[in-house]
């Protein structure tokens, strides 16, 4: 499944139980330790757990998590976005997105040079347009697109003229982004997103499947579609993008 972003390193997954913390990892997506990524960004494990309305998405790495972040270029065009992923089947719809336009996934960033949650003041200086270089949550909407390399996924564009459904914490960007305001959580290796969901939403996760990924996006120089195409994949939990996880 989406083999265009599968990785050389050596990866093992599996959904066996594990123990850590409060909660039982039962379907946790496992990965070996790879040398050849740096700490922060290489996974251990992704879980994704739900108490109710609240769906915890987690994610172990080898090294301090959130620690190593992308340098600032001084521009918008060409800057970078370093990011941990959780891809997941569930539609797009049970966020508030345009239903089946792609690959729903909460992700945390990080990219010093823009700010792209403008409804937030992450870092708590009473201005909501400079937090890009701190870590915030978004969901987005991926789609393979060829203008990004071949079998290389983006970020889904919306075309001049188009208007699909977005959430009402859009930031109005051209692309299917939503900047949701859940905050990521740092613990020395791991890091959390606690993500709440009307009922009936957060029960449809229960079906669903998941991975852990990490990576860098960079904005398109020429700020033009694809405004966002991931460049380098850091580490897959499943090492093939199969999304084996199972919610707990």
């Amino acid at each position: 499944m989406m083999k265009y972003l599968m990785i050389g390193a050596a990866c093992c997954a599996g959904t066996f139980a594990l123990a850590d913390g409060t909660h039982s990892h039962a379907g946790a997506v496992i990965s070996d330790e790879n040398t050849q990524t740096v700490a922060a960004f290489d996974i251990l494990k992704a879980h994704v757990h739900r108490e109710g309305r609240v769906i915890t998405f987690h994610m172990t790495a080898n090294g301090a998590a959130g620690t190593a972040t992308p340098e600032a270029t001084g521009d918008f065009a060409g800057s970078s976005i370093w990011a941990y992923v959780w891809p997941t089947t569930l539609d797009p719809a049970t966020v508030g997105f345009e239903g089946d336009t792609g690959i729903l996934a909460l992700a945390a960033t990080n990219h010093p040079d823009f700010d792209d949650t403008p409804l937030y003041d992450e870092n708590i200086d009473g201005d909501t347009g400079n937090d890009g270089a701190h870590w915030h949550s978004h969901w987005v909407v991926l789609v393979e697109n060829h203008d990004c390399g071949p079998g290389t996924l983006a970020v889904r564009d919306i075309p001049e003229g188009e208007t699909p459904k977005m959430p009402a914490t859009w930031p109005g960007v051209p692309m299917f982004l939503d900047s949701p305001g859940y905050t990521p959580t740092f613990d020395g290796p791991q890091i959390s997103i606690n993500v709440v969901l009307a009922a009936a939403d957060a029960e449809q996760i229960d079906t669903a499947s998941y991975d852990g990924v990490t990576a860098a996006l960079r904005v398109n120089a020429d700020l033009h579609a694809p405004l966002a195409c991931v460049t380098d994949v850091f580490d897959v939990a499943s090492g093939d993008l199969s999304l084996p996880g199972r919610v707990d």
